[in-house]
C-alpha cells in the first residue's frame, strides 16, 4: 500500500526509473530558459532585427503603393515572400539560439542518458482505468490550476504593457517604418521581459511540485528495502554455484553439438575444436572447443559418433583462440578448414565406394 512507502529510493530504483524515462521534468523551465535566452539574443541582435523589420515594411509599403503591381496574384506573392525571407534572416538567429537554450534546459533537468525504454509502447498508457485516475488526479488539478494562472498572469502582463503605450502606439499610425519595427520591437521586449520573470516564478513552483510528485511515486516500503538488501548481498559461495552451473549449462549445450559436427581438429592432445558446414551459411562454424579435459571429453565423443578426427596443430590453435563456440571461422582460416573438409569428404566418398562394390 501506498501508505507503508515511508523510505526514500534506493540508487538502484532511482536508476531502474530513469531507464524507463520516469524523471522529475519541469517544461515550463524549458519555457523560462528559452524566453531569457530569447531576450539575451535580441538585446544584442536587436539593432539588426529593427532595421530588418524597417527594411521589409518599407519594401512592402513601396509596392503597395502601386496598385497595379500589387494587386496581382504574383505581386501579392512577391511581397509575402520578400517579407517572409527578410523577417527569417532577421530572426533566425534568435530562433537558433532559442532552440539551443531548449535543449540545454531539458539536459539540465535529466541530463545525458537518453531512455530507450521509454518509448516502448505500454499497456497502462492506453488502459482506460489507469486514463480517468490520471484525469481526475492531483497531477491534472495542479497541471489544470496552472494553465489557468499561466493564461490569468500572461493577460495582466500583456495589458500592462499595453496600456501605458496606447498614446505612443496610436501615434505611429502615420510615423515612418523604422519608428513603427522601433515601437514593435520595445513593446515585444516589455511584455517578454515582464513574462521570462512570471515564467521562472511558475518553473520553480512547477519543478518543485514535479520533483515532490516524483520522489513520492519512487518511495519504497521498508520491506521493499530489505528484499533489495538481500538481492544485492547474496552469498559469495551462492554466486559461485550460479556461475558454475551456468558454465555447466553452457559446457552440455556445446557437447551435444559434438555428434553432429563434420569434423574436429585437433593439436592432438591439448586443443580440440569442433566443426560443422551445413551450407546455409558462408562459413564453417565452430559448434565446441576445449583444452585439456575438455579437448580429451570432444575426442571422445567424436569417436563414439563416427566424426573424423584430424590432426593439424596450428590450425587448432588459431581456431581455438581467435573463434568462439557459435560463430563463423575468419576468412584467413577458409584455405586451411577448407583443404581439411575437402579431406573428410574425400575419405567419406571412398569408404562409401568401397562399401558399395561389395
Amino acid at each position: 500500500m501506498a501508505d507503508d512507502r515511508t523510505e526514500r529510493a534506493t540508487p538502484r530504483k532511482r536508476d531502474d526509473a530513469r531507464r524507463r524515462g520516469q524523471v522529475a521534468r519541469s517544461m515550463d523551465v524549458n519555457g523560462a530558459v528559452v524566453l531569457i535566452a530569447g531576450l539575451f539574443a535580441l538585446s544584442l541582435l536587436g539593432p539588426a532585427v529593427v532595421g530588418a523589420m524597417e527594411t521589409s515594411m518599407r519594401d512592402s509599403f513601396e509596392r503597395i503603393s502601386d496598385p497595379q503591381a500589387a494587386l496581382t496574384a504574383g505581386g501579392l506573392e512577391g511581397i509575402a515572400m520578400s517579407t517572409l525571407r527578410t523577417l527569417a534572416l532577421a530572426i533566425g538567429p534568435v530562433a537558433a539560439v532559442c532552440a539551443i537554450a531548449g535543449i540545454v534546459a531539458n539536459l539540465g533537468q535529466v541530463g545525458l542518458k537518453p531512455s530507450a525504454e521509454a518509448l516502448k509502447p505500454q499497456a497502462q498508457r492506453i488502459n482506460p482505468l489507469s486514463g480517468a485516475r490520471n484525469v481526475f488526479g492531483p497531477r491534472m488539478f495542479f497541471e489544470g490550476a496552472k494553465s489557468i494562472v499561466k493564461v490569468a498572469v500572461i493577460g495582466v502582463i500583456v495589458a500592462m504593457a499595453v496600456a501605458p503605450k496606447m498614446t505612443e502606439l496610436s501615434a505611429t499610425v502615420g510615423a515612418s517604418p523604422g519608428q513603427l519595427a522601433a515601437e514593435l520591437v520595445s513593446l515585444v521586449l516589455s511584455i517578454s521581459q515582464r513574462a521570462a520573470i512570471a515564467y521562472l516564478v511558475i518553473g520553480a513552483i512547477d519543478y518543485a511540485y514535479q520533483k515532490y510528485t516524483h520522489e513520492k511515486q519512487l518511495r519504497m516500503s521498508m520491506q521493499d528495502v530489505k528484499d533489495e538488501f538481500r538481492s544485492q548481498q547474496l552469498p559469495a559461495e551462492v554466486k559461485s554455484m550460479q556461475r558454475r552451473r551456468m558454465m555447466q549449462q553452457a559446457r552440455a549445450r556445446m557437447m551435444s553439438a559434438v555428434p553432429d559436427a563434420d569434423v574436429v581438429v585437433t593439436n592432438p592432445t591439448h586443443f580440440a575444436v569442433a566443426l560443422k558446414y551445413d551450407g546455409t551459411k558462408p562459413a564453417p562454424i565452430v559448434v565446441a572447443k576445449g583444452q585439456d579435459l575438455i579437448a580429451l571429453q570432444i575426442r571422445r565423443l567424436a569417436a563414439e559418433h563416427d566424426v573424423p578426427v584430424i590432426e593439424n596443430r596450428p590450425l587448432a590453435r588459431s581456431l581455438h583462440a581467435t573463434v568462439e563456440v557459435g560463430q563463423m571461422i575468419p576468412e584467413d582460416l577458409y584455405q586451411a578448414v577448407a583443404q581439411v573438409l575437402a579431406h573428410v569428404y574425400r575419405v567419406a566418398g571412398n569408404a562409401r565406394r568401397k562399401v558399395g562394390a561389395r
